[in-house]
């Protein structure tokens, strides 16, 4: 079991490496090619859109006992549309790749997390907080090697393409090298109950009705949550290329973020989860992490403070992450842990899908107005939560 789990750890780390490549120079390279500025915000939302379609459907498949497959394949599929989002040049071809992509995508992301609660018997947050640690510091690394990609002349001139196609290039054929990898190195985890096997895939989306009613509470305010930290996450992208900081300089910046949440999984997750009501511990970390955003992009130092300050809130992201998906996976059993995973996936991407969107018109008004936004999402979130709280302390009284 123990070996498993590693397995899936370093795979899952690797895999956002490869993942995050191409973000740095996304932001240059859609202004490299005069398309409208507010694409940069469609592009992901409609990755995050396909994530959304094709989330429940992967997971229901992986509950057939063939998860390495489907991930495989889904890396496989995301690795074309990268090739083509880098190459075709035209903004409308590029949203249907980013289509594309998401659909592949949404495979490992559901997938892998799906192997990890199956496999972890005892200590599940501590290893969910773990491969939150390592997909932030795998992100973080693939910034920072997209950045140095994406400024590096020498790398530029190893592919003969006329700007930031090289970067997209690397990124998809390492991906193909790395679902081979995926086929050959991960097992899949065998259920003692194969009842659902039988089950069609399209099934899972009908599941969604049926989930009972203070967890569909808690898939709304982790939507909300998402839209609010997906904000923050990709338009800090935008927000440093306006201050005229250099890929290297955003990628460094991303690199410390993920130093500072693996720091924090490793240390202070496993203090937090010894809590009896990690449920209020979440509604905390939201309000806390509002006020931190508020001040952040009003500080006069701007530079210090997001180094500073705002690495308190990357804190609180860490430990939120791994508490939330426990709090989810208590919902499922045997045979529905993909499943399961699934929706979650879905309502994370429907996050990362509106708040884009929704950021993008933001940022074009006023750089500030989208950040206060999510400082209010973050609060609404907590509020939501609140409610939760609340319907479980009535239960307990009522059955006292």
């Amino acid at each position: 079991m123990k070996r498993n789990i590693v397995i899936i750890m370093i795979m899952f780390f690797v895999m956002n490496i490869l993942n995050n490549i191409g973000h740095p120079v996304t932001p240059s390279y859609v202004r490299y090619l005069e398309i409208p500025e507010y694409m940069f915000g469609v592009f992901y939302a409609t990755m995050s859109f396909g994530m959304v379609l094709a989330a429940p459907f992967w997971g229901s498949l992986g509950d057939t006992g063939k998860s390495k497959y489907f991930i495989a394949i889904g890396l496989f599929i995301y690795g074309i549309a990268q090739v083509g989002f880098g190459l075709v040049h035209n903004q409308y071809l590029m949203v249907l790749f980013r289509l594309i992509g998401g659909i592949g995508i949404a495979a490992p992301m559901t997938l892998f997390v799906s192997l990890l609660i199956g496999f972890s018997d005892k200590n599940r947050i501590k290893n969910l907080a773990i491969l939150g640690a390592l997909s932030t510091l795998g992100a973080s690394l693939g910034y920072q090697i997209g950045g140095i990609l994406g400024d590096s002349e020498f790398f530029k001139s190893l592919i003969k393409t006329p700007s930031y196609e090289n970067v997209f290039i690397f990124q998809a054929f390492s991906t193909f090298i790395f679902s081979g990898l995926v086929l050959l190195l991960i097992k899949d985890y065998k259920k003692k109950i194969e009842a659902t096997k039988k089950e069609h895939p399209f099934a899972s989306l009908a599941k969604i009705k049926t989930l009972d009613y203070k967890l569909i509470l808690f898939l709304i305010s982790l939507t909300l949550i998402t839209m609010g930290s997906t904000n923050l996450s990709k338009y800090i992208d935008v927000y440093f290329n306006d201050l005229g900081q250099s890929t290297t300089s955003l990628g460094n910046f991303v690199l410390v973020t993920g130093i500072v949440s693996v720091f924090a999984s490793i240390f202070i997750v496993p203090l937090i989860s010894k809590l009896k009501n990690h449920l209020l511990f979440i509604i905390i970390i939201q309000m806390i992490s509002s006020i931190i955003v508020f001040y952040v992009f009003r500080a006069n130092n701007f530079i210090l403070s997001i180094y500073t300050i705002y690495n308190v809130y990357i804190i609180f992201k860490a430990v939120y992450l791994p508490m939330e998906q426990n709090y989810i996976s208590t919902y499922a059993d045997q045979n529905t842990i993909g499943t399961i995973s699934g929706i979650r996936q879905s309502f994370v991407s429907i996050g990362n899908v509106i708040g884009p969107l929704f950021g993008g018109v933001l940022y074009s008004v006023r750089p500030l107005l989208l950040f206060d936004v999510s400082g209010i999402l973050f609060l609404v979130g907590a509020l939501i939560l609140v409610i939760i709280l609340l319907v479980d302390k009535r239960h307990i009284t009522k059955t006292l």
